[in-house]
């Protein structure tokens, strides 16, 4: 059994006071329906858990309702932080599920291909990725304001959602971090902790996330109108 955790708690502060980036509209739905509607539609996923912060369940209700979101599907209250969500997700998982994609409600452009690249890729190796290669030259500096050096970008890679795993491994690298005391953005930063290897799956189109204002209109350009 394969599983998706949507994670739909934060509140998106680099949109600015008083916007929830997840229901933003974008050709003619809010972000966060855009991407449900990938994971509902993926033949590799069975079942759906959307981490939201509480208060939200039945905006959520709601928006199945209006969209027509039949896969199975439950909601769990979210956590402090993006780390202490996908913890109350994963801890949420029917005993029967193997394989975990943990998804960013905010990128709404993931395709079912690289959906079921990573479940497949993860399967193999324990865990694995969606990323990109980095192109851009790169720069690092000391004070904010003037440049220290080049980066060598040759190995680096920029890493996406999903981000995939079998089930005991996320839980194991998720309960190393919590241990420690230490606080993640990212779900493969915890396998590094358990020496847990995580496949790079290329994605070779694009997926990109809501993070500020002027991400919408190169979002909308990727996204069909009016589903």
């Amino acid at each position: 059994m394969n599983c998706a955790i949507l994670v739909a708690a934060g509140r998106g502060t680099r949109m600015g006071p008083n916007v929830d980036k997840l229901f933003l509209e974008v050709s003619g739905r809010p972000v966060v329906a855009h991407t449900w509607q990938k994971f509902n539609d993926a033949a590799c996923i069975d079942e759906i858990i959307l981490v939201v912060r509480d208060g939200m369940q039945t905006h959520f209700v709601e928006l199945a309702r209006r969209h027509h979101f039949t896969k199975p599907h439950r909601f769990v209250i979210g956590g402090a932080e993006r780390q202490d969500s996908v913890w109350n997700g994963v801890a949420a998982l029917p005993p029967a599920c193997e394989m975990v994609a943990i998804q960013d409600a905010a990128r709404p452009c993931t395709s079912e291909a690289l959906i079921a690249a990573t479940i497949l890729a993860a399967r193999e190796t324990g865990a694995a990725v969606a990323a990109q290669p980095v192109t851009d030259t790169l720069k690092e500096t000391s004070d904010g304001q003037t440049i220290s050096r080049t980066v060598d970008r040759s190995k680096l890679w920029a890493v996406q959602t999903p981000q995939t795993f079998r089930a005991p491994v996320i839980r194991r690298a998720l309960q190393a971090a919590r241990d420690q005391g230490l606080k993640l953005t990212d779900d493969t930063a915890a396998c590094e902790l358990i020496g847990q290897p995580v496949r790079l799956v290329p994605c070779t189109t694009p997926n990109p996330k809501v993070t500020v204002p002027g991400d919408l209109p190169f979002i909308a350009s990727l996204l069909p109108v009016g589903l």
